[in-house]
Parts: C-alpha cells; sequence; structure tokens
C-alpha cells in the first residue's frame, strides 16, 4: 500500500525587525537607482527586495524616501573607515598609501554615479564636508618621518587630490594610484641638482 505524500507547507521567511527590513530595501535599491536613476519603479524595488511591494511602504512612506534612505546610506562613512582599516600595516608607506587611494577613487566614482542617478532634488543631501577619515590619518602617523605636515594634513590633502583627480567633471582620466601617490609626495617639479 502506498501512503500518500504529506502536502508540505512553505515556510514564511521570518520577519525582519523594521530596521533590518529597511536596510535590506535600501541595499537593493541602491544597484536599481544606479541602473535606472530616479525612475526606478516600487514594483523593481520589491522584486529585487524579494518582497511583496506593499512591505515597503510598511517601512517607507514613499519612494522620494527609499531613495533619500539610499543616498544617506551612500554617505556613511564607516564603510570606507572599515575598507581604510583592513589595509594591512604591513606595506610600505608609499603602496600603503596607493592601496587607500584605490578605496578613495573607487568611492569617488560610486558616489558620483549615484549622485548624478538621483535627480537634483536629493543633490543638498550630498551638500556636506568630508569627515577626517582617522584610517588614514593613521596611516600618516605611522609614518610621520616621512611627511612635511601634520598626519590629518596629509590625509586631508590626500583625500583632496584623489577627489579632484578622480571626479569624472574635474579630471579627464583618473591617474593611476601609484602615480597620484608619487605626485602627491613628490610634486610636479624637476628636482634640481644641487652642486
Amino acid at each position: 500500500m502506498t501512503v500518500p505524500a504529506l502536502a508540505t507547507k512553505t515556510k514564511r521567511a521570518p520577519a525582519l525587525a523594521p530596521d533590518q527590513r529597511r536596510a535590506m530595501i535600501v541595499a537593493a535599491t541602491l544597484p536599481l537607482l544606479l541602473e535606472h536613476g530616479d525612475r526606478v519603479t516600487s514594483r523593481q524595488i520589491a522584486d529585487a527586495a524579494g518582497i511583496a511591494e506593499g512591505t515597503i511602504f510598511r517601512a517607507f512612506a514613499d519612494k522620494d524616501e527609499i531613495i533619500a534612505a539610499v543616498v544617506e546610506s551612500a554617505l556613511d562613512p564607516e564603510p570606507l573607515e572599515a575598507a581604510l582599516n583592513a589595509i594591512p600595516d604591513g606595506l610600505d608607506f608609499e603602496e600603503g598609501l596607493a592601496a587607500a587611494v584605490v578605496i578613495m577613487q573607487q568611492r569617488v566614482i560610486d558616489m558620483w554615479r549615484l549622485v548624478s542617478s538621483v535627480g537634483t532634488r536629493f543633490h543638498e543631501m550630498t551638500r556636506r564636508p568630508m569627515a577626517d577619515s582617522d584610517a588614514l590619518v593613521r596611516r600618516f602617523e605611522a609614518s610621520r618621518a616621512r611627511i612635511t605636515v601634520e598626519p590629518i594634513v596629509a590625509a586631508r590633502l590626500l583625500r583632496a587630490l584623489t577627489l579632484s583627480t578622480t571626479h569624472p567633471m574635474l579630471a579627464g582620466e583618473p591617474r593611476s594610484p601609484a602615480e597620484l601617490v608619487h605626485l602627491f609626495l613628490h610634486g610636479v617639479a624637476v628636482r634640481s641638482q644641487s652642486c
């Protein structure tokens, strides 16, 4: 005698806390904003997040609130700090700075792409001073004898140079990290031979 298979119920995914649900929606929305700009639909967001469209509006008032949350999340300096902190301490001074430049260049490009995709009504959110990077300052502190300015000043100058030579609206082709570090440390002048 054959025993009929028992019907199995599909288990529903466990409910997320409101902050977790919002973070999940924000993470799913970022790539969609880069692809579709602020014309992204709530249906696309729901599909990317793997949730019902109505769930979005239990977490956010409207699509603009989602976009604002994505921009705010992208501006969070913590992921940048974590990436800079992850650079191995054992690298040569210039190699360590080049590794930091790679990370900062990617951040400039990512932010430019996002800001370009969201429309001007969100641009005011991005106008804020750039926070100092403790990780970058520590990198300069570890090589204090190799620089002529305070570590915090060196960190700010390297970030400013990276931004200005990477941003697509400010520079043609971005410099390679090694070129940028060389320019930062040695300048553009030909060194004179002393007699």
